[in-house]
């Protein structure tokens, strides 16, 4: 797996950013440039299950790994959900279970830095080279618009 990192500086607080982040109406808002119809269930709470859904019964398994709020925010991934079964075991999910997408949030000036790390195979770099840095602006936009 390779670590890709996503920067970007967001004029507003570190509180503002992070309920964007994690909030139920304004996650599928930022996430809908992964997957339009994109939804979490999760509390966001550290140690919690969280499901990154698609809509149509499908998505990604996950735990809340650790939750600081409105700084630190790390996502293990276990598994994939497929029609909604959920499957952390096959050959296919042991490629990358256990990959890490963390958020830091960094008051800086007036403004916030928003780190994002996440852990990719090979065959998602590109997609995630394209799609990371138009999620970034989609929630800069959301929190600098006074959503």
């Amino acid at each position: 797996m390779k670590k890709l990192e996503f920067n970007i500086k967001i004029d507003a607080t570190p509180e503002k950013v992070w309920s964007i982040i994690i909030g139920k109406d304004t996650y599928p808002e930022w996430t809908a440039v992964f997957c339009e119809g994109s939804a979490v269930e999760t509390d966001w709470k550290k140690g919690s299950k969280a499901l990154f859904l698609d809509g149509k019964g499908s998505g990604m398994v996950a735990e809340i790994e650790e939750n600081i709020p409105n700084e630190f925010l790390s996502i293990k991934h276990l598994g994939e959900i497929n029609n909604g079964v959920e499957d952390t075991i096959s050959e296919k999910v042991k490629e990358w279970a256990g990959a890490h997408e963390n958020y830091t949030l960094q008051a800086i000036d007036g403004q916030t830095l928003w780190k994002t790390e996440i852990d990719v195979t090979p065959d998602f770099i590109d997609y995630m080279n394209d799609t990371w840095p138009k999620a970034q602006e989609k929630v800069k936009e959301m929190a600098e618009n006074g959503y």
